[in-house]
């Protein structure tokens, strides 16, 4: 059995094995880092103080992966607004007028992008005077007047040194879901919503059921302190905005060449303008300002410490190297005294210099790392300048990397090389993944106490087949969702 990890090389089941083992120990530390008593290996819902307060701007969680029926293509998911009750009307959940809401790629592995998604939108209220309604009577077209609050965006390419392409002029986001009656046919909703790109591809701006899942008790001291307090996603019956994007793999790759430059870097980002605040008015003014940020998920939640959350979310990836503060919680880390502490568990030797590639520069021969394999770092790349090459924290992927037959949801722990931390697809189970290599388990070996995991291992509403594959939205109050 042989497994690709870059064009043009194999590795022996034994060398795969080897590698694996490796990536799982490193893995096991980054699901457990963080401070404080509490530890949280949720992605990034409400994970910086001054963004938890400002939702609509809130980046929740990224996915990038090949798509699986369009394998010469890449879906980048990325979400907002996290914990959407169904039933929180009556204005629901709008985007953010004016605000940028972007996916950014970095195909050099400078930390800068060379290539953002930007989505800018708009709003046309109809209620007025009149209702308070969302919409007046049944909803089955987005142009129906029924429908009394709308959304439209602006989608632009942007490139360094380029003038902005706009490829959408006037697309319209599919309406926060207000219930059965109101909006019966959602998913028909969403596929007129779906808009095809100039030069392939396609993109929606939608609201959907989180794609994350997990239990989240394990803030109780990880699962009760003895794994008792299992088996319930508490992320069931919250729904969050979404912007997806299927593109080709050449637009994303370094000279448009995929097949010489596979790896590129994603994450996603937030700006938005100060609000001149006055009676009944909120003004937009000034410059626009980065307020949050998310590449990988776990790494603002549970590697920085609260007073270093809101400055991480206002930087670049460019400047994480030279933040003598996050790269230390990064080498010495707190969380893995903690997991002695409450399970008797021997925390790692530190620096954690495999953190550091992991999280940092992506995981290659070339990175000089403990980690010594081609998998997913932007030195991979032919055509590169590896001097121009600095450590940022991104979700790496390599889009060289096969599409798995059948998707294993521990991913690189069981031996499927296109999951997490190679992108990462709506199915990769991180939580479980975390739980096993904690422990030290090896593909095919894992730990039989903890084979159960959080007993959470999908969502309870199965993800689509094709673009853009989140499952529609909830639509009854939470506790009712089960």
């Amino acid at each position: 059995m042989n497994v690709t990890v870059r064009p043009a090389r194999r590795s022996s089941l034994a060398r795969t094995a080897a590698i694996l083992t490796t990536m799982g120990l490193a893995l096991a530390s980054t699901a457990i880092l963080g401070s404080g008593a509490g530890v949280s290996t949720a992605s990034s819902h409400r994970e910086a103080p001054l963004i938890a307060a400002d939702p609509q701007v809130d980046n929740t969680d990224v996915y990038a992966f090949t798509s699986p029926d369009k394998p010469d293509t890449v879906t980048l998911v990325a979400n907002w607004l996290p914990f959407q009750e169904p039933n929180g009307g009556p204005n629901f959940y709008p985007w953010a007028d004016g605000a940028h809401y972007d996916i950014n790629i970095d195909s050099q592995g400078t930390g800068k992008p060379d290539l953002t998604y930007r989505w800018t939108f708009h709003t046309e209220d109809r209620r007025g005077t009149n209702t308070f309604l969302y919409n007046n009577g049944v909803v089955n077209n987005l142009t129906d007047p029924t429908l009394l609050f709308r959304q439209y965006y602006t989608l632009q390419e942007l490139r360094p040194g380029c003038d902005p392409v706009t490829l959408v002029e006037h697309g319209t986001a599919a309406p926060s879901d207000t219930g059965r009656a109101s909006m019966p046919k959602y998913g028909q909703l969403r596929q007129q919503a779906t808009v095809q790109l100039p030069g392939g591809g396609q993109t929606v701006a939608t609201q959907a059921a989180d794609p994350f899942f997990l239990d989240l008790r394990v803030f109780d001291l990880l699962y009760g302190g003895n794994l008792s307090e299992v088996g319930q996603n508490t992320l069931a019956g919250y729904n969050v905005n979404s912007l997806s994007i299927q593109v080709p793999k050449s637009r994303l790759a370094f000279k448009g060449d995929s097949g010489r430059n596979p790896v590129i870097g994603v994450w996603s980002s937030t700006e938005k303008q100060t609000l001149k605040l006055s009676p009944g008015k909120a003004e937009p003014t000034g410059k626009f300002v980065q307020v949050s940020r998310l590449g990988n998920p776990l790494v603002n939640e549970v590697v920085l410490p609260a007073g270093l959350k809101d400055a991480f979310n206002s930087l670049p990836p460019s400047e994480d190297h030279n933040q003598p503060a996050v790269v230390a919680k990064v080498l010495n880390p707190e969380v893995p005294q903690l997991i002695q502490a409450i399970y008797g568990l021997p925390a790692p030797a530190t620096p954690r210099t495999d953190l550091q590639e992991i999280f940092l520069t992506g995981i290659a021969k070339a990175a000089n790392g403990p980690l010594s394999v081609d998998l997913n770092s932007q030195l991979m790349n032919q055509d590169i300048d590896p001097k121009h090459f600095v450590p940022a924290e991104e979700l790496r992927l390599n889009m060289s990397t096969p599409v798995t037959a059948k998707p294993d949801r521990l991913g690189v722990l069981n031996g499927d090389f296109q999951g997490f931390p190679n992108g990462r697809r709506l199915t990769d189970d991180v939580v479980d993944i975390a739980l096993q290599v904690m422990e030290g388990a090896t593909p095919g070996h894992l730990i039989g106490a903890l084979a159960a995991g959080d007993k959470v291992n999908t969502t309870d509403k199965p993800f689509g087949t094709a673009f853009p594959y989140l499952a529609l939205p909830y639509d009854k109050a939470v506790n009712q969702a089960n």
